[in-house]
């Protein structure tokens, strides 16, 4: 793989020419230097030729000895020469020596000739080289010096010039390495001093065009959800999202609730008499008024089922509840204006059942459709519920449920349990999510799933989401553990500023590398919704070395462009797309889109509620990164 270099071109390019001229005066040095010392010796020793001949040339006269020893040693002493001696066969002739001090003997230049005219008589010559005792003078070396200056200054002027050209060049570099840091959005449009000028514009263009990609592969994506799960006139759930929800949901044993059917009479002659578009504008005031009402509950999923029928579904809810809901349903619907062809007093009939764990799905439509009959034969607007008991009526009031949610966290919070999430390649445990538990006052364990509703209703999601968090850190700092423990955190608690700080304050006390080993979840529908006021909060998280997961992938059609946005490092799948998928066609194109969306942002998607190994072998196949459920591992008390 290609790695990005670690020195600018700049650099590189100044290095290269600094080298280049630097290694140019060295050798102009060194070939100055060696002329210098062969001009001085080929002077010298032409010098000394001419002594020679001329002590030749007087040997050669019979009175010219004698006279030597009066004229010859001023000339040796003129000319630098230490000592000369003229020996002959019978002995020394003559000899001379200097009384100058020298600092280093080993400096003498010595030579020795054989006489031309006298060839029996040899000539021995020591003499200071020339340039010896020069030392470096401004005055003598300033031509030198001058090329020396010159060379130096027009160095740095043609450095100073090469930045200057080649800054261009190194925007674009810097440019680069921030795009592969993953900063496109800060540097999508380039500087206009960038060169070379066409990489530029074409990485411009590039860039552009990789964002419209990405925004139209997001949109597609949302346009197969919304086709696939939607319906497309009031932007409710269909049937197919409906009926896959509530046989989700029927399969865990721990689950309830109820279903809520609505139908208004004589639609086809509505149509017939009012037309389609205003038969249209008319279901869609209805579907505003049913998904207002739907907001008081969460979880709960408004599907528009047959044209002219919609179904509600409410889990976790006690009867109590649902029957205030659907008679507040029934009176603010009672409150519109219905087509002239329908009866003003007769046209809309509600049909209730319950549901709890273990049912079938077939089943519970149909006494939800019994129930909507017997409303219907009552001649008016009316409801009806379908009678069956229900074993798992809970009669707890808000005041129950607060004096229980304050019992619990005054004792030091719920029980934790703990789910392993499995990698996908090796099944090596890639982190443990935090299960809440909560004793009632029977000493029966209540699962998060049937009191979070309440926790949410009655105000109490700061103080339960500091207990879980106070207790996975104490956990942290007393084992050290290299587990990866991830936590769900309640949308609501970080839109406070208090939890936020108490947040950050903890956090600054547990050392780096601890907080690396915690992940805090987010559900999906929540963080769409209040994405503008959680981006910075989030942000915050990760900045402190904490991971991101957003969970219940799926449970509402939202675009996934939010991926993006919040930097998360997973995204977790709600269990209602992973039941049964390898039977639901629908569910894995789902599956696909969402993997497609994550594709190229470093976020890995993770299934839950992994129950078979036929749902693994297809998640598998689809690409997901990692699976949680009851075929790796089941629940474990972590304190």
């Amino acid at each position: 793989m290609r790695k990005a270099s670690g020195m600018k071109l700049t650099n590189r390019l100044v290095a290269f020419v600094t080298m280049i001229v630097i290694c140019a005066i060295f050798i102009i040095f060194i070939g100055g230097a060696l002329s210098f010392r062969k001009l001085g010796q080929d002077y010298l020793t032409h010098y000394l030729n001419g002594v020679v001949e001329v002590i030749d040339q007087e040997l050669s006269d019979p009175q010219g000895g004698a006279s030597m020893s009066r004229w010859l040693p001023k000339l040796l002493k003129s000319s630098n020469v230490v000592q000369l001696t003229v020996t002959s066969p019978h002995g020394v002739v003559f000899s001379y020596k200097g009384l100058e001090l020298l600092p280093d003997p080993n400096i003498l230049y010595d030579s020795e000739y054989q006489l031309q005219l006298n060839p029996q008589y040899q000539v021995t010559i020591s003499s200071i080289p020339p340039y010896a005792e020069f030392t470096y003078s401004l005055g003598a070396m300033s031509f030198i010096s001058l090329a020396l200056g010159i060379v130096i200054f027009g160095l740095v002027q043609g450095v100073r010039w090469l930045k200057l050209q080649l800054r261009g060049s190194e925007l674009l570099e810097t440019r680069g390495r921030m795009i592969l840091a993953g900063k496109v959005d800060d540097y999508a449009i380039g500087n206009d001093y960038e060169w070379p000028g066409t990489a530029s514009l074409a990485m411009d263009q590039l860039i552009k065009e990789l964002k419209d990609a990405r925004q139209e592969r997001s949109r597609f994506d949302t346009f197969i959800r919304t086709h696939t799960f939607l319906d497309q006139l009031t932007g409710a759930a269909n049937r197919i999202l409906f009926d896959s929800r509530l046989k989700s949901m029927l399969q865990e044993p721990d689950n309830h609730g109820a279903v809520i059917l609505m139908r208004l009479s004589d639609w086809e002659e509505t149509i017939a008499e009012e037309g389609k578009q205003n038969a249209d504008e008319f279901i869609q005031e209805i579907s505003i008024i049913l998904s207002n009402f739907i907001q008081r509950f969460p979880d709960t999923m408004l599907s528009r089922y047959y044209d002219a029928e919609f179904a509600i579904l409410i889990p976790q809810q006690s009867a109590k509840e649902i029957k205030l809901f659907t008679n507040q349903l029934l009176n603010a619907v009672e409150r519109l204006s219905p087509p002239s062809s329908m009866e003003r007093d007769n046209w809309c009939h509600i049909g209730v059942t319950y549901f709890q764990g273990g049912e079938r799905r077939g089943r519970i439509m149909d006494e939800a459709d019994t129930a909507l009959r017997s409303a219907q034969l009552q001649g008016s607007n009316s409801w009806n519920s379908f009678v069956k008991e229900n074993s798992w009526e809970d009669d707890r009031g808000s005041v129950r449920w607060r004096t229980l949610f304050d019992r619990v966290l005054t004792q030091g919070g719920p029980l934790l349990f703990q789910q392993a999430v499995f990698k996908a390649n090796n099944e090596v445990v890639m982190s443990r999510e935090i299960l809440s538990r909560m004793k009632d006052e029977r000493s029966e364990l209540i699962k998060a799933s049937h009191f979070i509703p309440y926790i949410n209703q009655v105000g109490f999601n700061q103080r339960f989401d500091k207990a879980v968090i106070t207790q996975i850190i104490t956990l942290l700092k007393r084992e050290s553990t290299i587990e990866v423990y991830s936590i769900n955190v309640s949308v609501y608690s970080l839109l406070d500023k208090t939890f936020i700080k108490w947040l950050m304050n903890e956090l600054l006390q547990v050392p780096r590398p601890l907080l690396n080993n915690v992940m805090f979840e987010v559900s999906e529908s929540l963080l769409v919704k209040h994405l503008d006021a959680l981006r910075p909060v989030l942000k915050k998280l990760v900045g402190m070395g904490c991971k991101l997961a957003v969970d219940q992938a799926g449970r509402t059609i939202v675009s996934t462009h939010y991926i993006k946005e919040v930097k998360a490092d997973y995204i977790k799948l709600h269990r209602g797309l992973v039941r049964d998928i390898n039977k639901r066609q629908e569910n894995q194109l789902f599956v696909r889109s969402m993997l497609g969306a994550c594709e190229n942002l470093n976020v890995q998607v993770i299934a839950v509620g992994v129950e078979t190994h036929k749902e693994w072998e297809v998640l598998k196949q689809l690409g997901v990164a990692a699976g949680q459920g009851r075929l790796f591992a089941k629940e474990d008390i972590l304190l």
